[in-house]
Formats: C-alpha cells, sequence, structure tokens
C-alpha cells in the first residue's frame, strides 16, 4: 500500500525585489517515490507547470542552502517572516519561487514520519527485484553443462 503526503499552498513568483505574483502550488509525496518531491505549479494554464527533485535538497534547503544547477533552495527572511527561496531553472526559464517556511517545514516533517531518512531503499523493493533477476531458472542448467562433448572416445581410441 503506498502513501501520499500533499499540501496545498500558494508560493510568491517573485519577478523583482519589488514586485511578486501569487501561484498556487501542489507539493506532493509519494512512497512509491520515495527519493523525490513532485510540486504543481497552477498558473492559468491547461496544464499544471510540474517539478520534481529530490526530497533530500527540500529536506536541507529548510535549514540551510543547497542545490546547484536546476534546483536551489535557501532559507532567508523578508519582511520579518522566514521564508524559503526556491531558485529553478530549465531550458524555458528561469524562476524564483518565495515559499512559506513554517508550511513547507510541516509538509517536510509529515514526509519524513511516512519515510523516515534512509529508509527510502527499503521501499523500492531493489534487494528483491535483483534476487528475482538473478535467480536461477530450471533451464538454466543447460548453459551450465558443456555444449561440446570432448573429441576424445571413451575407449581411449583416436
Amino acid at each position: 500500500m503506498h502513501t501520499v503526503v500533499e499540501r496545498e499552498l500558494e508560493l510568491r513568483l517573485v519577478l523583482s525585489p519589488e514586485r511578486s505574483i501569487p501561484v498556487p502550488a501542489r507539493l506532493t509525496y509519494r512512497t512509491e517515490d520515495p527519493y523525490a518531491v513532485h510540486v504543481a505549479f497552477h498558473i492559468g494554464s491547461d496544464f499544471p507547470v510540474r517539478w520534481m527533485f529530490a526530497r533530500d535538497l527540500l529536506v536541507e534547503g529548510v535549514f540551510r542552502p543547497c542545490g546547484h544547477g536546476d534546483v536551489r533552495i535557501w532559507p532567508t527572511k523578508v519582511d520579518q517572516r522566514n521564508v524559503i527561496f526556491v531558485a529553478l531553472s530549465s531550458p524555458d526559464g528561469n524562476a524564483l519561487l518565495e515559499v512559506p517556511s513554517a508550511a513547507v517545514a510541516a509538509w517536510v516533517e509529515r514526509t519524513l514520519r511516512v519515510v523516515p531518512p534512509g529508509t527510502e531503499a527499503e521501499l523500492l523493493g531493489i534487494d528483491e527485484g535483483l534476487a528475482e533477476l538473478l535467480a536461477p531458472l530450471p533451464a538454466d542448467d543447460l548453459w551450465m553443462r558443456d555444449p561440446w562433448p570432448s573429441d576424445e572416445s571413451q575407449d581411449g581410441e583416436a
């Protein structure tokens, strides 16, 4: 059985230091994909803009700057409010999002209660899958036998 932890919240898309606009978003964590966080941004288009990145990145980003490349996260204060900035980069463009710290921290804590850090691999069943893939099959014994009988005869004649 899989568990889903979701949270709807309003982010702010930072357009300039003086201007930002609200962006409704949904954070989703699924135990069948235990290493990832999924974010759907509802921007008024037919389909939401979706991003996926490592849960560990968001866990760390609540406390200190982290990430590089496409996703960077850091905590800070804006007008005496604790927020988290999330910088996203793609070939289609860049976005800087301001996220309420308390809401994200509470949601991250819920995901950590569902799947504690370090236990993600257990949910994937990698060991069981590998054991199944590597288990010998009845026909495997054919491959273990010598496919070419010896050229020497049994009675020593050449």
